[in-house]
């Protein structure tokens, strides 16, 4: 189903398309939230601490992907909007043919460092193995990554946020169930939780990918399609090499956080793990409703109708905050049921980690949510250097402060840095959305 965000109340729709991309989210979060479950449940604490460990090298490769969405992402939506179809086709296979060039070089960087990765941020010894076995199996999966994320851009370029989402609701539903069967009845331990993610990411993936093609076929395309474009993969770069930056610099930020969070042992790692997995849901969700803002700002640009972007930035705020409303009373009602789902006879240092990082930052969402938001304006708009530097500016103030913070509150000091980071990176983001330069401004 292709849809046109050109037309209609932009608050309808960007509810009637960034809905189901939240969904989408929720459940691709379930991947990960259904690793620590079990990992934390069937396995132990070590095992629960081992995936967290590791995740947070895998969005270094995850910003890479992202990147590749949002480069492919916002071209085709703006070809789509000046219905340059034939240009948009062409779009699609430069950005599939560079995403594998950049999947294959990073599987080959994963394969070979992924011990010196681990051994950078402090790894434990008596976590190190399990660790580089998720770490090893996930780099073996990353072409499925790249091309699921490329596809689930296309479809969002195209308005149609409905079908990510019935793919990842059978596929994610489908991860869960798996996981226990490899961990519980097979014996697997973290292999099993792996290999599982790795089987249904896959099978989700060929799927999207086999519906695209099968969608663009019957798009008439006003001239014939390239497989290949230069022009088109510089615009291609010059989109998503900032957001990989952008994204990348954040992973790294939080691999150094990561690395701070080691040297307190495994129960706080394992409570750090299970509040941060909570935590990149919320984010990512945000951060997926921004995309869908990307879309829908690259459509109207390419419209002309410059003066539904101010709209619609205001309704995505709108949306967000009535997203971040239940988010936060669970986090702060259930805060400590929300942690020991993640862990079987957790010790007292893990739930006092994970429950005083939620009491920290789930207040600060109704700040960061407005940020995110606002960012798919910028990143829609093409407009990368200001999405980049209040994105690195909250990024460096959370890393500086996590560790001066650190000296003076212990572990708990790491997370009081970030509402600090999330409130400047957010006043930046509105002051450029702001700017007398940008295109909707001059037009109302």
């Amino acid at each position: 189903m292709v849809k046109d965000l050109t037309v209609g109340k932009p608050s309808s729709v960007l509810r009637r398309f960034c809905i189901p991309l939240f969904g989408s989210i929720i459940f691709q979060q379930l991947y990960n939230l259904a690793d620590s479950f079990v990992a934390g449940k069937f396995i132990g604490e070590n095992a629960l601490a081992a995936v967290g460990n590791s995740y947070e090298i895998t969005l270094i490769f995850l910003a890479f992907a992202f990147g590749c969405n949002i480069g492919c992402s916002v071209n085709v939506s703006r070809l789509f909007g000046a219905r340059r179809t034939g240009e948009m086709k062409t779009a699609v296979n430069t950005s599939m043919l560079a995403s594998a060039a950049v999947c294959a070089v990073l599987m080959a960087v994963g394969l070979a460092g992924g011990r010196l990765f681990l051994s950078l941020i402090n790894t434990p010894d008596e976590l190190m193995a399990d660790s580089e076995l998720y770490l090893d199996i996930y780099v073996l999966g990353l072409p499925f990554v790249f091309f699921y994320n490329i596809s689930t851009g296309i479809f969002s370029a195209l308005g149609d946020s409905k079908t990510p989402f019935a793919f990842l609701a059978v596929s994610s539903s489908a991860n869960i169930v798996m996981d226990i069967v490899f961990v519980r009845n097979f014996q697997m331990g973290v292999a099993g939780v792996a290999w599982a993610t790795f089987i249904c990411q896959g099978v989700s993936c060929l799927l999207a990918v086999a519906v695209v093609f099968s969608r663009l076929k019957k798009i008439e395309a006003d001239e014939k399609p390239k497989l290949f474009s230069r022009e088109i993969f510089k615009s291609f770069v010059k989109i998503a090499l900032p957001s990989t930056l952008q994204q990348g610099f954040v992973s790294v930020g939080n691999i150094i956080i990561q690395s701070l969070i080691n040297g307190f042992g495994a129960s706080v790692m394992a409570g750090y793990s299970a509040a941060i997995k909570l935590n990149n849901l919320v984010i990512t969700s945000f951060t997926t409703l921004a995309n869908g803002v990307s879309n829908y700002t690259a459509q109207n640009l390419g419209a002309g109708k410059n003066e539904r972007v101010p709209q619609g930035q205001k309704a995505a705020v709108r949306l967000v905050w009535l997203i971040c409303i239940p988010i936060v009373a669970v986090y702060l009602g259930f805060k400590t049921e929300v942690i020991s789902f993640f862990i079987d006879s957790p010790t007292e240092s893990a739930i006092e980690t994970g429950v005083s990082i939620l009491t920290t930052i789930s207040p600060f969402y109704f700040i960061i949510s407005v940020k995110i938001a606002s960012d798919g304006i910028l990143s829609g708009a093409g407009l990368m250097k200001k999405f980049m530097a209040s994105t690195f500016c909250d990024l460096f103030l959370r890393v500086v402060l996590a560790f001066v913070l650190s000296d003076f509150f212990g572990a708990r000091g790491v997370w009081l840095s970030w509402p600090i980071g999330w409130a400047i990176g957010t006043v930046l983001t509105l002051l450029f959305c702001k700017s007398k330069s940008n295109p909707w401004n001059r037009a109302v």
